[in-house]
């Protein structure tokens, strides 16, 4: 194990482990390791993701690691030979040599959690889902535990599960958990995920989103549960309800807050806190003020007609305190920082995917943050973090 004890200065609040499955397979019952993702090669030479349920997926263009813009291609990438894949050791390495003290892991995209759902099994996809947990925090972040800031996955099935695996991670030491979808596993909030909210407050884990949550297959349809669901008013508004009409400016995680505020959590649990990353910043502000704009235009109709509560507050005054927004080189919601909550800005890298400049992030901050003040730098490179994920042990 690799000790440390950091003064966090610079923290990626966003980066990847896109690793061979093979790394962690070893943790999959064997009864289900067959069915567990896994790597293939294409007749082209790269790599290739096998998920049950779905067709071979290649290795996508974000697969990057710093390779050069003149080197890569959005296509034929492998695993082996592109930096931000290898063991842990490995890792910091790399974080050394883009000037990092941690960096948050998100899972793989195209072979990560979304997929796996695709796996139709219940039992065999929570089971692969724990074995992932159970690695990255055993085996992998344990090498450097103050460096290596993993997130556990929680299921798309129930509530029930989420809490489980929510529990679960907390046992093994996660500083947070990566929610795929609304905890009941729906394409909107409703009052069973109140128990999940309840839980990871009561045991003080902080929970993520990764860009937004997933509406697909079972879960697409409509965006908000009403107290009263006139089936003759729903099939007049057709797909402009509420949650529609306030969110209709927003851009990826928009939508998911938009949702979360109309259906109160944030009044029923005013300690609650959602990180969404890789939103980016630069669109906040004019999404703020028309989400407010929308809903006063649209509530009292909804009101009415589909008993909907009226907030107590107006929604942007719930996003600014209760969502923390990710973002890479995004210098014009830098510059909208004070307008948006300097404290609710959280930068990242997105290593290893064809988002990040490594090894150059030094260069990215110092071009990105120019002429911001230090103490206001610090607070979105490193001290949201901290903050959020409670990494200084409060």
């Amino acid at each position: 194990m690799i000790m440390s004890a950091i003064a966090y200065q610079c923290i990626s609040g966003d980066s990847h482990l896109e690793v061979d499955a093979k790394r962690w397979l070893h943790r999959v019952p064997q009864k289900y390791r067959e069915r567990a993702p896994r790597l293939i090669k294409t007749a082209t030479g790269g790599d290739a993701w096998v998920i049950e349920g779905q067709a071979a997926r290649e290795v996508p263009s974000d697969l990057y690691g710093g390779k050069g813009r003149e080197h890569w291609q959005p296509f034929g990438q492998t695993y082996e030979g592109t930096a931000g894949t290898g063991p842990a050791e490995q890792r910091v390495a790399e974080q050394d040599r883009d000037g990092l003290d941690a960096e948050v892991l998100y899972p793989a995209q195209v072979g990560g959690p979304w997929l796996w759902r695709s796996i139709p099994d219940d039992d065999a996809y929570k089971a692969i889902v724990r074995a992932y947990n159970d690695w990255l925090a055993e085996e992998y972040c344990a090498v450097a535990p103050d460096r290596l800031i993993g997130l556990g996955i929680l299921p798309m099935t129930n509530v029930d599960d989420a809490i489980a695996e929510l529990q679960h991670c907390a046992k093994l030491g996660y500083k947070g958990v990566l929610l795929s979808a609304f905890p009941d596993n729906k394409g909107y909030p409703s009052r069973e995920d109140d128990r999940f909210w309840a839980a990871a407050l009561d045991i003080n884990m902080p929970v993520t989103i990764h860009i937004e949550l997933n509406r697909l297959g079972e879960r697409a349809g409509p965006l908000l549960k009403y107290p009263r669901e006139d089936r003759e008013t729903l099939n007049k508004i057709g797909s402009i309800g509420l949650a529609e009409q306030v969110s209709r400016f927003h851009r990826v995680g928009g939508l998911n807050a938009v949702q979360m505020v109309l259906d109160g959590p944030f009044d029923r649990f005013p300690n609650l806190r959602i990180y969404i990353a890789e939103t980016h910043a630069g669109w906040l502000l004019f999404f703020l003020h028309m989400a407010d704009v929308r809903y006063q235009r649209h509530y009292i109709w909804a009101a009415e007609y589909l008993g909907f509560q009226p907030l107590k507050r107006l929604p942007s005054e719930y996003i600014r305190e209760h969502i923390y927004w990710g973002f890479l080189d995004d210098p014009i919601g830098v510059e909208m920082r004070h307008h948006i909550g300097i404290d609710r800005l959280i930068w990242a890298t997105d290593f290893p995917h064809q988002e990040s400049d490594w090894p150059d992030s030094g260069d990215v901050i110092q071009r990105v943050f120019d002429g911001v003040p230090e103490d206001e730098t610090y607070r979105m490179v490193a001290g949201n973090v901290v903050e959020f994920f409670h990494l200084n042990g409060r």
